[in-house]
C-alpha cells in the first residue's frame, strides 16, 4: 500500500508572491493560460512556471531549489536534498544500510545524491541517457512526459539492483505517478522487493493519478512510501497543451524563431546587456537579442513595452540578480583549472556512488575548491558554477565548497536538453536562454543544448564544470557554451572531472536482464524516436555489402547463409521513383483502410494494450503504422519494437529475452506487412515453440498480424487482396535506412542482437517518414469504413485455408522448377524478387493493372520476361532463377530475404 508521509488536503495557492519578491515567477503562465497550483502555502517559494515545446505537456514546473534552470545557493540546493534523506533514513530504521538510491535523469541526479548523503549509508544509482561501451545494462524505462524519454541504468556492480533492501526512488517533481510506475514495474519484475519509497521535492498528482499508485502498489504486494517537501497539484484548464503550443509558437516567431544553435534565442537582455553585446548582434553576441512579446490578455501592454526596452527595473528570477559588470574582459577570458580529482574516483551515480566515494570525495573537496577559489578573479563578488546535464552532483559539491569557504556569493545551476520558452518577465520561471550545441556525442545524435537565466545574472565569474566526455571541441566551437558565455560574464573558468569508465566485466555469460536497450532514431533509423526500437545491434561500420550474383551462387553452393551478409542497396531510377509517389497517391486510402482494419482486430482481439513486434525490416512501417492508428483512433501509446527473424535459424532469441523482461509475453502482437506462401508464419511458430522449451518461458502468440494476406495464412489482417504496398517497392530508403538484418558468428555472439546497418549517407533519398505521413493522413475519411470492417471480421470465419502455399506447390511444378523456395508470389515477394535476386521470370495474373507498373519496370530494366497467366490466384509471382550458376540463387531453399 502507498503510505503519504505529507499529507493534507489541497488549498488554492494564492497568485501572490513568497516573501521577499515582488511578483511570483508563475504568474505570466497564470495570466495567459489559467494554470494555477493548488495545495501547500509552501508551492511559490519552491516552483514556477514556463512553457516549452512538447506534445504532451506544455506547462513545467520550474523548481527554484533544484539547482537545473534557476541559479541558486548551492547550501539551499544541497540542503533539500539532504533534509530529504534524513527523513527517509528515519522512515526506514535499520533497513536504511541495505538501501539503494535511485535518481533520475537528468534534472534528479544531484537530488538523488544529496538524499543518498541525507541517508549516510546508502549506496546511489541514477538513470543516464549515455550508454558506455563495454557496461551492460541491468534495465531501462520510459518518461512519459520528458523531452526525451528513454532511461539507461549501468550499475558497475550488477548485484546493486539485485538486493531486497529499500528502493528508494527520487524525482524532482512526482506529477502523474508514471515514470515511477514504470521504473518500479521494470525491476519488480526482474528484482522483486517489498519496499520501495518515492522521494521528490513536490507531489503534484491530481486525486486520480494518487490512488494509482496505491493500487498499482496493492498490485505488486509491496509497500511503497511517499516523502515530499510540498504537495498540490496543478489546475489545467481544458485546452491548455493546445493553447500552450499556440502561445509558445507566437512567442517565438515573436522573437525571431531563434531555435537554431547559431542564435542563442530567444534570449531577453537583462539586467544590463555587457559593453560589446549589442541586442542586435550575430554569432556568439546574438545570445543577448530582446525578446518581444504581447502584453497578456486584458493587459496595458506595460509589461511588453518594458521587455522590449530590455527593461531591468525587476530583479532575477529569484530576487538576487543585480546588474552584469560592464568593465572590459581580460584578453583570453577562459581559464582552464585543474582541479585535482581523485584518480578512480566515480565523477557521480551513473554506475554506482557509494559511501566509501562520498568519504573520498569529502576528504578532496577543499582542496579542489581552493584550486576555484584562486583562479577566481580577486573582485569576483558573485559567482555561478554551471553544472553539465546529468553531471550535477560534483559540481553542487564544489560549488557547496566554494560557499562555505569563500566571502563570494555562490550560485549553481545546470545545462540541459530540455527546450523552454524563455520571457524576460518577473512573472515568469526563465528569464533567459543560452543556446548551443551538444558536446558530449550523445547517442541520440546532434542537438541543441541550453543554459537559463545565466545570460543578465550579474556574475563576475562563471565556472563550467564538464566531465571529459564532454570536453570536446564542440565545447569550445565558436557556437560553443564556452563562447555563449563569455558575452555575460568577465571571466569564464572550466573544470573538468574525469569521465569514470567501469572495469570491464568479466562474466562468461550475459543474463537476459542486462541486454542492452533498444536502439532509436535519429542515431539509428530515420523514425522518431518513439516510433520504435529496434532490438538490435548497429553494425554500420563493417562492410557487409556484395554482389547480388557472388553473395547467392555462394549461398546456393553451401558457402554461406543469406544473412551473413547484405545485397548493395537498390538506388531507383527517377523514373521508378515517379512509379513510387504515384502508387503511393492511388494507394494510401486503401493502406490507411486496411492499417485500420488490423489493429482494430488486434485491440479487440489480441490484447487491449498490445506490444507491437514488427519483423524487420518489411514489417516495421507497418507496426509504425498500426501504432499510429492506435493513436489516432484511442489514444494510445503503444510501445513498437522491430525484431528480426532469419529463414532457417528463427527469431533471435536474445530479442525474445528482452522482451520478456520487459513486457508480458501475452500483450507481444507480431507484426508484419504481407503473406506470400506463409513461410515466415510457419518459421515463427516453430521459433517461438522451441524458445519457449528452451527458455521456460511461455505466453508469445506466434500469430502474425499482417497488412495483405493475399495467401489465406493468418487470421489477423487487413485485407486479403493481392496489392501494391509502396513499401515494398523500395529497400532501405522507406524502411528508415535500415538493412536487412545480418546473423553472422564473428560479428553477433550468443549473448548479442541479430544485426543491421544503419545507411546514414542515403538520408537524400529517404521516403520513410513521407511514406508513413501519406498513409496517416487518410486515417480520418477511413476510420468509419475501417472499423465497420473489423467488426464484421471478428464475427466471420477467418481460418486461414493456405490457399497460397496450394498454388505455389503447383506453380513450382507446372514450370519444372521443383522447389517451392524458388516461387515468390505476391506483388511484394515478387519485387524483392526483382530488387535482391536473380529472377528468372514473372507470371502476371491476366489484367492486372497499375498494379503492376513497376514489377514491368523493374523486369524490362533486368531484361526478365513478364508472362500473363489467367486464373492467377496472385496478381503476380516472381521466380528465382532456378539453377545455381553464377546469375543465379536460392537452390537450398534458405535464401529469402527480409
Amino acid at each position: 500500500m502507498e503510505k503519504a508521509v505529507d499529507e493534507g488536503g489541497h488549498r488554492p495557492v494564492r497568485r501572490g508572491t513568497p516573501a521577499g519578491e515582488d511578483i511570483w515567477s508563475g504568474t505570466w503562465v497564470t495570466e495567459r493560460l489559467g494554470v494555477e497550483l493548488e495545495g501547500d502555502e509552501d508551492l511559490p517559494a519552491l516552483l514556477g512556471l514556463a512553457l516549452r515545446r512538447n506534445p504532451k505537456r506544455a506547462h513545467l514546473l520550474v523548481s527554484h531549489v533544484l539547482g537545473k534552470h534557476v541559479p541558486q545557493s548551492p547550501a539551499v540546493v544541497y540542503g533539500h536534498g539532504v533534509a530529504l534523506g534524513r527523513r527517509v533514513r528515519e522512515l526506514l530504521g535499520d533497513s536504511a544500510h541495505d538501501a539503494v538510491v535511485l535518481g533520475y535523469a537528468e534534472t534528479a541526479t544531484g537530488l538523488g545524491h544529496s538524499v543518498a548523503d541525507g541517508l549516510g549509508v546508502a549506496r546511489c544509482l541514477h538513470s543516464t541517457r549515455r550508454p558506455v561501451a563495454g557496461t551492460a545494462t541491468a534495465g531501462g524505462f520510459e518518461e512519459s512526459h520528458s523531452h526525451a524519454t528513454s532511461h539507461l541504468l549501468l550499475p558497475e556492480d550488477p548485484s546493486l539492483l539485485a538486493g531486497e533492501g529499500p528502493l528508494v526512488l527520487v524525482d524532482d517533481e512526482f506529477s502523474t505517478g508514471n515514470t515511477v510506475l514504470n521504473t518500479v514495474r521494470d525491476l519488480h519484475a526482474r528484482y522483486p522487493r517489498g519496499w520501495y519509497v518515492i522521494v521528490a521535492l513536490v507531489d503534484m498528482r491530481s486525486p486520480a493519478d494518487a490512488g494509482r499508485l496505491d493500487e498499482f502498489a496493492r498490485g505488486i504486494g509491496a509497500r511503497i512510501d511517499l516523502v515530499t517537501t510540498a504537495s498540490g497539484t496543478v489546475r489545467l484548464p481544458d485546452g491548455v497543451l493546445e493553447k500552450g503550443q499556440q502561445l509558445v509558437a507566437r512567442h517565438e516567431r515573436a522573437s525571431g524563431g531563434g531555435s537554431g544553435a547559431a542564435a542563442s534565442g530567444p534570449v531577453a537582455q537583462f539586467p544590463a546587456p555587457l559593453e560589446g553585446a549589442s541586442g542586435g548582434g550575430s554569432g556568439a553576441g546574438a545570445s543577448g537579442s530582446v525578446a518581444q512579446f504581447p502584453a497578456p490578455l486584458g493587459g496595458d501592454g506595460g509589461s511588453a513595452r518594458r521587455e522590449a526596452d530590455g527593461w531591468a527595473g525587476h530583479s532575477g528570477a529569484r530576487g538576487t540578480a543585480r546588474s552584469a559588470p560592464t568593465g572590459p574582459r581580460p584578453a583570453g577570458g577562459l581559464t582552464r583549472v585543474e582541479l585535482g580529482w581523485p584518480a578512480g574516483l566515480p565523477d557521480g551515480g551513473r554506475h554506482g556512488f557509494t559511501p566509501a566515494h562520498r568519504a573520498r570525495l569529502e576528504h578532496a573537496l577543499p582542496d579542489m575548491a581552493a584550486r576555484l577559489a584562486q583562479a577566481l578573479p580577486a573582485d569576483a563578488h558573485r559567482v555561478l558554477v554551471l553544472g553539465f546535464e546529468e553531471l550535477m552532483y560534483a559540481p553542487l559539491r564544489l560549488a557547496h565548497e566554494l560557499e562555505r569557504t569563500t566571502r563570494a556569493e555562490v550560485r549553481f545551476s545546470t545545462t540541459t536538453r530540455s527546450p523552454v520558452l524563455a520571457v524576460d518577465d518577473p512573472g515568469y520561471a526563465i528569464r533567459t536562454r543560452l543556446v548551443f550545441p551538444a558536446h558530449d556525442d550523445p547517442a541520440d545524435g546532434p542537438g541543441e543544448r541550453y543554459a537559463y537565466n545565466v545570460a543578465g545574472g550579474g556574475f563576475d565569474a562563471v565556472v563550467a564544470v564538464v566531465d571529459s566526455a564532454a570536453d570536446t571541441p564542440a565545447l569550445h566551437a565558436p557556437d560553443g557554451l564556452l563562447a555563449r558565455l563569455a558575452p555575460h560574464t568577465p571571466q569564464v573558468l572550466l573544470a573538468v572531472v574525469p569521465s569514470y569508465v567501469p572495469a570491464p566485466q568479466d562474466a562468461p555469460e550475459r543474463p537476459a536482464t542486462m541486454l542492452p536497450e533498444p536502439l532509436r532514431g535519429p542515431a539509428f533509423s530515420s523514425y522518431a524516436p518513439e516510433e520504435v526500437g529496434w532490438l538490435l545491434q548497429d553494425l554500420s561500420h563493417v562492410t557487409l555489402e556484395a554482389p547480388t550474383e557472388e553473395r547467392e551462387e555462394a549461398v546456393q553452393s553451401g558457402g554461406a547463409h543469406y544473412a551473413e551478409s547484405l545485397p548493395v542497396e537498390y538506388q531507383p531510377s527517377e523514373q521508378y521513383q515517379e512509379l513510387f509517389h504515384a502508387a503511393l497517391d492511388e494507394s494510401a486510402a486503401r493502406l490507411a483502410h486496411a492499417v485500420g482494419v488490423v489493429t482494430e482486430t488486434v485491440l479487440a482481439e489480441r490484447a487491449p494494450r498490445p506490444v507491437l513486434v514488427s519483423l524487420a525490416r518489411a514489417g516495421t512501417p507497418v507496426g509504425i503504422l498500426m501504432r499510429r492508428w492506435a493513436q489516432h483512433r484511442h489514444g494510445l501509446d503503444l510501445p513498437h519494437y522491430a525484431v528480426s527473424i532469419v529463414r532457417g535459424r528463427g527469431i533471435d532469441a536474445n530479442a525474445l529475452r528482452w522482451l520478456a523482461a520487459h513486457h508480458d509475453p501475452r500483450d507481444v502482437v507480431f507484426v508484419d506487412g504481407w503473406t506470400g506462401k506463409g513461410a515466415i508464419t510457419r518459421e515463427l511458430a516453430q521459433a517461438v515453440e522451441e524458445f519457449e522449451k528452451l527458455e521456460g518461458v511461455t505466453g508469445f502468440d506466434p500469430e502474425i498480424a499482417v497488412l495483405a494476406d493475399p495467401g489465406s495464412c493468418v487470421r489477423t489482417y487487413g485485407t486479403r487482396e493481392d496489392y501494391l504496398i509502396p513499401s515494398a517497392c523500395l529497400n532501405s530508403t522507406v524502411s528508415g535506412l535500415i538493412s536487412r538484418t545480418v546473423l553472422r558468428a564473428d560479428l553477433v555472439g550468443p549473448d548479442d542482437f541479430h544485426g543491421a546497418k544503419f545507411y546514414r549517407e542515403l538520408a537524400g533519398a529517404d521516403l520513410s517518414v513521407a511514406f508513413l505521413d501519406a498513409v496517416s493522413a487518410r486515417f480520418p475519411e477511413v476510420t468509419d469504413a475501417a472499423c465497420a470492417e473489423a467488426k464484421d471480421l471478428l464475427s466471420a470465419d477467418r481460418t486461414p485455408t493456405w490457399e497460397g502455399w496450394a498454388a505455389v506447390e503447383r506453380i513450382s511444378e507446372e514450370y519444372g522448377i521443383h522447389d517451392v523456395n524458388l516461387v515468390k508470389p505476391g506483388v511484394g515477394e515478387t519485387t524483392r524478387v526483382l530488387l535482391r535476386r536473380v529472377p528468372w521470370k514473372v507470371l502476371a495474373r491476366a489484367g492486372a493493372g497499375s498494379d503492376l507498373d513497376h514489377v514491368r519496370l523493374l523486369a524490362e530494366q533486368r531484361g526478365v520476361p513478364v508472362e500473363e497467366v489467367a486464373e492467377l490466384p496472385y496478381t503476380c509471382v516472381g521466380l528465382i532463377h532456378p539453377r545455381y550458376t553464377r546469375g543465379a540463387t536460392g537452390a537450398d531453399g534458405r535464401a529469402v530475404t527480409r
